[in-house]
């Protein structure tokens, strides 16, 4: 490959050993310009062989790049819409609970007992774990342990109350069955 820095410097050609001003060079018998071609044609033809070689490592960069920032923004969108489907799935259980545990309260205060002292205990105590849940802060550590708590107070409220609740979550809304 010829390696000149100015108009009418000498230039050595890679190969031949020759230096001639101008570019040129008279070894092997050929034109000067032949054998500055032949040197040229040699550089690009390994540039173009390394460029083939190089392709598939470029190409996989060049892939992984898009298909990681395409990825990262799916991502992100996915992700909000599970948050927010998750989310709901839970508020509308705790609200369910939250209903269940105030139509009860009121149930049992129209015609209290003595008998019923140990179910408004434990009615209270769900309505009270109930009102303490973290609605608003989704980076709450205790969540699952504080809905599963919530969970199991309401279990043993319906065992109190011989009740037996069904809850689902279904496209028209959800709720509880007896």
């Amino acid at each position: 490959m010829p390696r000149a820095t100015e108009p009418g410097s000498r230039v050595r050609l890679l190969g031949t050993g020759a230096s001639v001003p101008g570019g040129g060079s008279r070894a092997g018998g050929r034109s000067p310009r032949a054998g500055a071609d032949r040197a040229a044609a040699m550089a690009e033809g390994q540039d173009l062989f390394d460029a083939i070689v190089m392709a598939d490592d470029r190409f996989r960069g060049e892939g992984y790049q898009e298909g990681y920032e395409e990825g990262s923004g799916l991502g992100i969108i996915e992700g909000r819409q599970h948050g927010t489907v998750y989310g709901a799935k839970i508020g509308s259980e705790i609200g369910c609970y939250q209903g269940f545990a105030f139509a009860w309260r009121c149930l049992l205060h129209s015609c209290a007992t003595e008998k019923d002292s140990k179910k408004m205990k434990v009615l209270e105590s769900l309505i009270g774990m109930i009102q303490k849940f973290p609605y608003g802060d989704p980076t709450y550590a205790n969540l699952h342990e504080d809905l599963d708590r919530i969970r199991g107070k309401f279990k043993q409220l319906c065992s109190l109350l011989n009740v037996q609740p069904d809850f689902k979550i279904s496209a028209e809304g959800s709720g509880l069955s007896f």
